[in-house]
């Protein structure tokens, strides 16, 4: 080959713009993400007990933690019309439906004290890495970020507490809950009105 030609030769694909490694690279991205997602989806599913579980079990267990690796990452994109399908939906409010799910596995799976302890740290953790309000593009600037941290720690701390307190066959079984729920919506309230407010 020539110099003429070797200058006019069309270059070979390079190893990163081929599809695996852009596969590769988007299920890299956003480490912090994934691992908190992945380990409260196997914390969920109760590890202790699935160590003695049959081999399905363990299987569901891979197959949870795999699912919570995709759907880990934050969704930073402002917000836009799309499709109402609901895989359209569940793709887009993944960062949702994933501790949501938890939530849920961990309820029917009824793990100990002290992973209870952990789920709740990990779903708090990983809600406030993965929050659009505080962490995204449509984020308010100038807003300090150490007070939606302090407002869902005591809103997990409170509902945490009342969860593990031991009234469950007594007369004030309803009390706890009921507090836990109206923090839980203070919590709220102030949330969204911290974000509604404009800038000063």
């Amino acid at each position: 080959m020539t110099d003429a030609s070797a200058r006019f030769a069309r270059p070979g694909p390079r190893a990163d713009d081929s599809r695996a490694g852009r596969l590769m690279a988007r299920l890299t991205s956003r480490i912090t993400d994934r691992l908190l997602g992945t380990a409260l989806a196997v914390a969920a599913c109760n590890p202790p007990a699935v160590l003695h579980a049959p081999p399905p079990v363990r299987v569901l267990m891979l197959g949870a933690a795999a699912a919570a690796w995709w759907a880990a990452p934050m969704v930073d994109a402002r917000p836009v019309q799309t499709s109402m399908r609901w895989r359209t939906v569940a793709a887009r409010r993944r960062t949702t439906v994933l501790p949501a799910a938890a939530i849920a596995v961990a309820a029917a799976t009824g793990p100990a004290v002290w992973l209870v302890v952990c789920i709740a740290a990990l779903l708090l953790a990983y809600l406030l890495v993965t929050d659009t309000w505080t962490a995204g593009v449509t984020a308010p600037t100038g807003q300090p970020r150490a007070t939606p941290a302090l407002a869902a720690a005591a809103a997990t701390a409170v509902v945490l507490l009342a969860a593990q307190a031991p009234v469950a066959g007594t007369s004030y079984a309803r009390l706890p809950a009921a507090l836990a729920i109206i923090a839980t919506t203070a919590c709220l309230v102030l949330a969204l009105h911290t974000r509604r407010r404009p800038p000063g």
